[in-house]
């Protein structure tokens, strides 16, 4: 059973990020008339988040392909991956999930729906 929660939660995880990179280009451009170099940050620290969630995804599905899912190297991992995917919440909950898009708001919900299906997948 704790492999069908890492696996569930990777492949959540995955298409979140992939969904973050989709619209990076729509993002900066509204935030209107701001600095080449603004939106060049702007740019990396949108498509850093889409990808350090894709990461956190690739990881553990991996991990549970590969290796035994069972042993401490891996629960480790699952157990390391939800408590960063629950300080990024933490971080979406008080910054973009205040903001009116509804995506922003989703974030937290998806970020800590996918910690608890690895935390429950380290432990079972």
């Amino acid at each position: 059973m704790n492999e069908v929660l890492i696996y569930i939660g990777a492949w959540i995880i995955i298409l979140w990020g992939i969904a973050h990179l989709i619209p990076t280009r729509a993002i900066v451009k509204g935030f209107g008339a701001i600095s080449g170099d603004n939106k060049k940050i702007l740019t990396m620290e949108i498509i850093s988040e889409g990808l350090t969630l894709i990461f956190l995804g690739v990881l553990p599905l991996v991990l549970t392909l590969y290796v035994d899912s069972a042993g401490t190297p891996a629960r480790i991992v699952y157990l390391g991956e939800g408590g960063m995917l629950l300080a990024m919440a933490l971080v979406t909950l008080f910054t973009g999930a205040r903001t009116p898009t509804i995506w922003y708001k989703l974030c937290p919900a998806v970020k800590t729906v996918v910690a608890i299906l690895y935390v429950l997948g380290a432990v079972l």
